[in-house]
């Protein structure tokens, strides 16, 4: 596996795999599915307004970000959910907008990995 993407970082997954290609394909393939569900969802949560759905999708992106080494991803969702949550709404639509777009990079990359 290359660890030479621009949005993605595989040595953690890397690591977890032990070797199992399989694995990493399996992740990322779910990964791609999930980057749809969490961009339509986040979209639609914000348009409704319902910051607790919203700060709960992030939570969730933040998890599998993280696992696919996007730090400044994760770290940008984890703030989304804490901005929702503590009802400081401000900065949370260019926030959504910004993850929603770091998500989307990714999707070659993974694809990549298949």
């Amino acid at each position: 596996m290359s660890n030479t993407f621009q949005h993605i970082n595989t040595s953690q997954l890397e690591t977890l795999a032990g070797g199992d290609n399989e694995f990493i394909k399996d992740m990322a393939e779910i990964f791609l599915e999930q980057i749809d569900e969490f961009v339509t969802n986040m979209s639609s949560f914000l348009k409704a307004e319902d910051w607790e759905k919203l700060a709960r999708e992030a939570h969730t992106a933040k998890s599998s970000a993280m696992t696919f080494g996007m730090d400044n991803t994760g770290t940008l969702l984890k703030n989304i959910q804490l901005e929702c949550e503590a009802n400081n709404l401000n900065d949370v639509p260019k926030m959504v907008e910004d993850a929603i777009n770091q998500l989307q990079a990714a999707i070659p990359e993974l694809k990549e990995l298949l």
